[in-house]
């Protein structure tokens, strides 16, 4: 049985609210562990906004008639916390390494964030109830957060292979 395209948009659009559930813990948490007092309002500017784009794509969804699937978004926020307790050399302390794995992974989560923002951008251009400008000032976000969290990434990196004595 071929599923419509309304499913399948239904689909795509909680697959991708998993993942800003996900990405929005992670940024959290990110705001609040990671050690660089200079880089700390960066850190929880990016994630205020990384939760105000999960509320956006909530609108949208509202805005299509896309029901939130809540199992996949439990299990991706069950995820995020399971992904906490990877083996890193430390028993009992944060190891240099999270730092950097964490910000990696969030760049990614954003990435994949812009690639959902340009599919929606596409559909806007037939279905009127999307509105390509907000989709635009979106894209333009998750672009600047990407830059954002590249930036932090490579001090993060910098801080490991050359450690502050």
């Amino acid at each position: 049985m071929k599923q419509s395209e309304a499913e399948l948009i239904g689909i795509y659009l909680n697959d991708h609210l998993a993942g800003a559930t996900a990405g929005a813990a992670l940024a959290h948490r990110i705001a609040g562990s990671h050690g660089q007092v200079a880089d700390q309002a960066t850190r929880q500017r990016l994630a205020a906004e990384i939760n105000a784009d999960r509320r956006a794509l909530l609108e949208i969804m509202a805005l299509l008639g896309v029901p939130v699937r809540h199992y996949k978004t439990a299990a991706a926020w069950l995820g995020e916390r399971a992904g906490r307790l990877k083996f890193n050399g430390r028993l009992r302390s944060r190891s240099p390494l999270s730092s950097l794995e964490e910000l990696e992974l969030l760049r990614l989560g954003v990435e994949g964030k812009a690639a959902g923002w340009r599919t929606l951008r596409e559909l806007a251009a037939t279905d009127p109830r999307l509105s390509p400008a907000r989709l635009d000032d979106l894209l333009t976000r998750a672009r600047d957060q990407s830059d954002q969290l590249e930036a932090l990434r490579v001090a993060a990196a910098q801080h490991l292979i050359s450690p502050v004595q």
